[in-house]
């Protein structure tokens, strides 16, 4: 995502309902303002990509994120993983060169995920 995506996606993601593009233009925090126009393109091309859903309300729409921050981020790291060529190997330079305190998370989250796994499969339940 780009600046401004990231940006709008922020909002999107800090909102507890659906908001109208003059709502996402007011709640940016940005160093200069932005046009409406640009907010709404921005927002079109983030529901194009799958990012925001949308539904009508009058002539306006409301949009929110369609993924959660988790599950975008969870996103982001399987595909740098599958384009790196070697999975394996970027998970284990990662592993020796995190920091104490993102060991200390990869540690949690492996212990969550342990206790959630069905012990045939290996993977998360659904």
């Amino acid at each position: 995502m780009g600046g401004l995506e990231s940006a709008v996606m922020q909002v999107l993601w800090a909102s507890s309902e659906p908001l109208r593009v003059r709502q996402v233009l007011e709640r940016l925090e940005a160093p200069r303002s932005h046009a409406y126009t640009t907010v709404m393109t921005v927002l079109d091309n983030l529901h194009g990509k799958g990012m925001a859903d949308r539904t009508r309300d009058g002539r306006a729409y409301l949009y929110h994120a369609a993924k959660s921050r988790p599950q975008y981020g969870a996103e982001m790291l399987r595909e740098v993983l599958s384009s790196s060529g070697d999975p394996e190997n970027v998970l284990l330079h990662f592993a020796q060169s995190a920091s104490d305190e993102e060991s200390a998370f990869l540690r949690s989250a492996l212990r969550k995920a342990a206790r959630t796994w069905p012990s045939d499969t290996g993977r998360p339940a659904t």
